[in-house]
């Protein structure tokens, strides 16, 4: 049995919420270098010599790469040999959430977080998007997205006839991508859940984004590949400026659904694909 504090959970939420806001996943750095180098429309090529240019300031200033410094959703993956040691009255929520706001202060990252209807600010980026979701032994791994709205706007749920088959989600995928244009900030991260249920294809879609690993959906490298070269023959391009890169990378998740239905979820992160992850 493995114990862990909620002090512990705190600091690693704080100094992801940190690191991903002031440097991305060297996997994301190498594909926007990669695509600055082959692409060949102009105004897509400067963009993206302009972004990277922007990921070593950030590094070097210290600073967030982006003013939108985003809603942060946390996965936990916690198994039962894991045992928390929490304060009297705290949740696991809470610890997550005391990351976020010692993180967000200790970062100076913009507050973002407001109440839904009334738009008041709660000054600290809390709460959090929290998941947990269940693993082997006593693994305990978090897993810190950032994700702006830019991006997040333009996610979408689709309740596909259960006919529609590779086809079928691959014209709803192109859809979600044509319709969000320049919005989402590409070039971009897609992320597809398909089957289960709606708030089901969309967690997919949201692991996907995050990489976060599970050992009940399916992945689909091949189709992804596929769906990636439809996605950048779009044309849309890095920043809407058109050329070849309007995505870097697809991922794909599925998982078994009822006969009668077939639902797919699209997410999309932006260039800044602020992703982070930590074993405790």
């Amino acid at each position: 049995m493995k114990a862990i504090s909620s002090r512990q959970v705190a600091q690693a939420v704080a100094t992801l919420a940190v690191e991903v806001n002031r440097r991305l996943p060297p996997a994301t750095v190498r594909l926007l270098r990669e695509a600055a180098h082959r692409e060949r429309e102009p105004y897509a090529r400067n963009y993206l010599r302009i972004v990277l240019e922007n990921l070593r300031a950030a590094r070097r200033l210290g600073v967030p790469l982006c003013q939108d410094t985003g809603l942060f959703t946390v996965f936990v993956r916690l198994g039962p040999e894991v045992r928390l040691r929490l304060r009297s009255g705290e949740t696991l929520r809470d610890a997550v959430s005391e990351g976020i706001v010692i993180g967000s202060r200790d970062g100076l990252l913009r507050p973002s977080v407001v109440t839904p209807v009334e738009r008041r600010n709660t000054g600290t980026n809390a709460p959090p998007v929290v998941h947990v979701l269940p693993a082997a032994g006593d693994l305990c791994e978090l897993t810190v997205m950032a994700k702006g709205f830019g991006s997040e706007n333009m996610g979408r749920v689709g309740l596909l006839n259960p006919s529609a088959g590779e086809k079928g989600i691959e014209e709803f995928v192109l859809s979600c991508v044509r319709e969000a244009g320049a919005n989402p900030c590409p070039p971009t991260i897609v992320g597809v859940g398909i089957g289960g249920t709606v708030e089901q294809a969309a967690l997919l879609s949201k692991t996907a984004l995050a990489d976060v690993r599970d050992d009940w959906s399916v992945r689909h490298p091949d189709w992804e590949r596929r769906m990636l070269r439809l996605i950048n023959g779009l044309g849309i391009g890095a920043g809407g400026f058109g050329g070849s890169t309007t995505s870097l990378k697809v991922s794909i998740r599925s998982c078994p659904t009822h006969m009668a239905g077939l639902p797919v979820a699209v997410s999309f992160s932006c260039w800044a694909h602020r992703v982070g992850k930590v074993r405790l």
